[in-house]
C-alpha cells in the first residue's frame, strides 16, 4: 500500500523560514549534477509538523524514473535505532535489564572467548561479560566484516555473516557467538553485529518473532505502511536503484577494498539484491539492516523519538527512556568512537544512536542532545530534541565519502527563526 505522505504545514507556524527552506533543493542537485548521485528525498518537521519536502533526481536513472513521495529505500543501518527502539519496549515491562549478561538469554554467549595476543583465546570476565546494554552501544567485543581494524573480522567474512541473507536471525547470530570476540566487552567501541544481536533478544524475550514485533510495537501503531524486511512483488517497481561503490556486504569485501575501488573509479549502478532480497522477508529479518520503507515512514519513527507518541496520542514508549536511549554511554576513555579509523568528534554514543555532547567539537550546527543515525547507502535523520527538529534524508548511493546529510543540516538549522 502506498504510504500517504502527512500534509504539509506552513514552515512560519512552527518558527521556520519558507524561503530559507527551498535552498535544501539546490544544496542536494549538486550531487546529483556532480557527484553521481542518483536522486535525494529530503524532510524536515518541527514540533511533529512537516513543513518541508523536498524530491530531486531519479529513483532510477536509467529509465528515467524520478524520485516520488512514494520510493521505497533500503534503511541499511537506519534499521539500528529502531531495532533498539523496539528492545527497549520490553525494557519498560521491566521484562530484562540493560547490565544482564547477554547470555542469560542467548546461552551460547556464554561460551565465547575473547581474542588474545598471539592468537590465544581468553575467557570473559564473570564480574563483567558481554551485557544487553553493550550490544546497543557497540561496546561488546562484536565486530564487522568490512572492518579491517581486528584479525577476527577474517573469521566473519570467511563464515559469510553479512553475505549470506538465506539463514534466519538466530542461525546468523548462533554462528556469531562461537567466533572470538575482538576484545573484551565494555572496554572499546567498535561497530558491529551488535544490533543483531539485539535483535536476536527481542525475539527471545518477546517469544515473537522480529518482524511480527515491529509491526505490533512500532509500525503499526505510527501508520509506517511500507516498513517491512522485504517488499511485496506488486509494490518492487517502488524500489531505488542503488548507486555508487561496490556493495559493502559483497563476499570478501571490506573498507580497503572498497577505497582502493574508489582510487579507481569504480561508481556506478550497483545490483544489491543478493545481500539485502526484496523478497526473503520472512527468512532476511536482521537488526544492522534489512528493512525497507518510504522517507515519510521514518519521519513518523522519528518524529515519534520527540514525544514517544503517536500522532493519535499513542504512547510508544515513555519520556524517561528515550532520555536514557539518547545520553552518552560511553566512558570518556572510549572517546571520541571511531569508524573505519575515522573519529567522530563531538559526540557519544547512546543505545542505537549518536548522541551530540559538544557543538564545536562536532563542526556542525546543532544542540547538545541531537542524536541520530546513518544508513550505508546514505540514508540519514537526526532528531533535536532543543529545538524539537526532525530531518530525514534518503538517497542510495553505497558509501559516498561526500557529505550531502551536513549540507542539508546547514541549510535546516539557517531557517529556524524563533
Amino acid at each position: 500500500m502506498t504510504q500517504v505522505e502527512t500534509r504539509l504545514t506552513s514552515p512560519d507556524q512552527v518558527g521556520m523560514s519558507a524561503d530559507r527552506l527551498e535552498r535544501i533543493a539546490p544544496a542536494l542537485q549538486k550531487y546529483v549534477d556532480e557527484r553521481g548521485y542518483p536522486g535525494f528525498t529530503a524532510l524536515v518537521a518541527r514540533r511533529g509538523q512537516l513543513v518541508h519536502a523536498t524530491r530531486v533526481g531519479y529513483q532510477d536513472r536509467e529509465a528515467g524514473v524520478p524520485v516520488a513521495e512514494d520510493t521505497i529505500y533500503r534503511f541499511y543501518s537506519m534499521t539500528k535505532p529502531i531495532i533498539c527502539t523496539a528492545l527497549m519496549t520490553l525494557f519498560e515491562e521491566g521484562r530484562f535489564q540493560l547490565t544482564d549478561p547477554v547470555a542469560k538469554w542467548i546461552p551460547a554467549f556464554a561460551a565465547t572467548k575473547i581474542a588474545g595476543p598471539g592468537g590465544t583465546l581468553e575467557e570473559q570476565s564473570p564480574l563483567r561479560p558481554m551485557q544487553v546494554r553493550d550490544v546497543m552501544s557497540h561496546t561488546s567485543g562484536l565486530t564487522y566484516d568490512f572492518l579491517d581494524d581486528f584479525p577476527v573480522a577474517e573469521q566473519y567474512r570467511a563464515k559469510q555473516l553479512m553475505h549470506d541473507p538465506t539463514r534466519t536471525l538466530e542461525k546468523l547470530v548462533d554462528e556469531l557467538a562461537t567466533i572470538p570476540l575482538a576484545f573484551a566487552p565494555g572496554t572499546r567501541w567498535a561497530y558491529s553485529l551488535g544490533t543483531d544481536v539485539t535483535a536476536r533478544l527481542v525475539e527471545v524475550i518477546s517469544g515473537q518473532s522480529l518482524g511480527d514485533f515491529l509491526q505490533e510495537r512500532l509500525f503499526g501503531p505510527l501508520g509506517m505502511t511500507d516498513t517491512a524486511f522485504g517488499v511485496p512483488e506488486s509494490e518492487r517497481h517502488r524500489i531505488s536503484a542503488m548507486y555508487g561503490l561496490p556493495d559493502l556486504f559483497a563476499e570478501n569485501m571490506s573498507f580497503g577494498t572498497l577505497a582502493a575501488a574508489f582510487a579507481a573509479g569504480d561508481i556506478g549502478r550497483r545490483d544489491v539484491d543478493p545481500t539485502y532480497p526484496s523478497d526473503a522477508a520472512d527468512v532476511f529479518q536482521r537488526g544492522g539492516i534489512g528493512l525497507f520503507g518510504t522517507a515519510t515512514d521514518y519521519l513518523r519513527f522519528a518524529n515519534m523519538l520527540l514525544t514517544g507518541t503517536a500522532p493519535d496520542g499513542t504512547r510508544i514508549i515513555g519520556r524517561k527512556t528515550l532520555e536514557l536511549m539518547h545520553t552518552n554511554h560511553l566512558a570518556p576513555a572510549l572517546l571520541p568512537y571511531a569508524t573505519g579509523g575515522a573519529p567522530t568528534l563531538g559526540y557519544g554514543f547512546g543505545l542505537g544512536s549518536r548522541v551530540a555532547m559538544d557543538i564545536g567539537q562536532s563542526g556542525q550546527a546543532g544542540s547538545p542532545g541531537e542524536f541520530g543515525w546513518a544508513g550505508a547507502a546514505k540514508t540519514y535523520y537526526w532528531v533535536d530534541p532543543v529545538e524539537e527538529v526532525v530531518g530525514v534524508l534518503m538517497t542510495q548511493y553505497m558509501i559516498g565519502f561526500d557529505l550531502p546529510e551536513q549540507d542539508f543540516r546547514a541549510v535546516v538549522y539557517s531557517s529556524i527563526e524563533d
